[in-house]
């Protein structure tokens, strides 16, 4: 971490320019995160790459105060960089995390189809990165100036508990039902860097109600927990989609939250959206759980007693097992 002073006021808004884009580039180019507090700037990152940043910020402020520059400094990484990092379908984050890799080949084709399709829906169980590798995409569009914003919603429904009245203000009370996605975001991200991209809308996270009635042009929409939206809500979110976006939709149809007469919003497009060009289905299963390896052992489990359950209700009923009759009921 660097910090660097900048006494002017005027060099300082110059430098940071509208709605910090300048800040927004040098994070960009250099893979680092760039905060302001007061009259100062603190750079985090890579060691390499906070000294190259920290350069170019000096040399920045050298030529709006009228100084002399140092020599010119070039974010991209030496040949024993480029050796040291790792190969294979890297998203570029460039933050607390500057690259995140795909560790299975599920979380590969599910990556893969991201960066192919406008519109893609994750299936799979928890644990699985869905989530996780959806944020980090997003992150790297935003940086690489594919999109202009992300928005990240979920549906605000209770997981089998009724949590009553919540204490506080809007943001406050429906705070708990997006925490994943915070948690997703503090992994990726700096605080500080959140709370900037938050502060100018470039990031949004919302409950899906919230969603209805607009249109995002050039945005990285994710919706998670889809499994716990219904057909209604699922065509609002899908037909939200504006101009230069991609939407990615994740869930478990194993774990829907919604009352067991109503159908999954989930589960109903995957009969009738696999057939339209530009949608995509990626199907992630156990093989693919990246958590503690019970995790695993635990959804492999559930499916096959599920299985069974499933194979035993499908039995001729004569051939179900029938209790036995009581001495009262016996045949005369």
């Amino acid at each position: 971490m660097k910090r660097i002073t900048i006494i002017d006021q005027e060099i300082a808004r110059q430098f940071f320019g509208q709605f910090d884009r300048n800040i927004r580039q040098l994070e960009k180019d250099f893979s680092v995160t760039i905060a302001g507090r007061g009259n100062e700037l603190i750079i985090k990152g890579a060691r390499r790459k906070v000294l190259a940043a920290q350069q170019a910020v000096e040399n920045r402020l050298a030529s709006l105060e009228g100084r002399p520059a140092a020599a010119p400094v070039s974010p991209k990484p030496s040949q024993a960089d480029r050796e040291t990092e790792p190969a294979g379908e890297t998203i570029q984050v460039g933050s607390k995390r500057t690259r995140i890799v795909p560790r299975t080949e599920g979380q590969l084709r599910y990556v893969e189809a991201i960066r192919r399709s406008e519109i893609v829906v994750g299936i799979g169980p928890a644990g699985t990165g869905k989530t996780f590798l959806a944020v980090s995409l997003a992150i790297e569009n935003l940086r690489e100036n594919k999109v202009e914003r992300i928005v990240i919603t979920r549906p605000a429904i209770e997981a089998g508990e009724k949590l009553g009245f919540l204490p506080g203000d809007l943001e406050e009370k429906i705070r708990p039902y997006l925490q994943p996605i915070y948690d997703a975001l503090y992994d990726l991200l700096w605080p500080e860097e959140i709370r900037r991209l938050m502060e100018h809308r470039i990031i949004e996270i919302l409950p899906l109600a919230y969603m209805r009635g607009r249109t995002l042009g050039d945005a990285f929409i994710l919706l998670d927990e889809a499994q716990n939206a219904t057909p209604e809500q699922m065509k609002m979110f899908l037909t939200r989609i504006g101009v230069g976006s991609k939407a990615v939709v994740t869930g478990d149809i194993t774990q829907s939250d919604l009352p067991m007469e109503q159908t999954s919003g989930l589960e109903d497009i995957e009969k009738f959206l696999k057939t339209i060009p530009g949608i995509e289905f990626a199907y992630l299963d156990e093989k693919d759980v990246v958590r503690h390896p019970l995790v695993r052992e635990i959804i492999r489990a559930y499916e096959i007693e599920k299985n069974r359950r499933r194979t035993s209700l499908a039995k001729p009923a004569a051939q179900r097992k029938s209790k036995p009759k009581t001495a009262g009921q016996q045949d005369a």
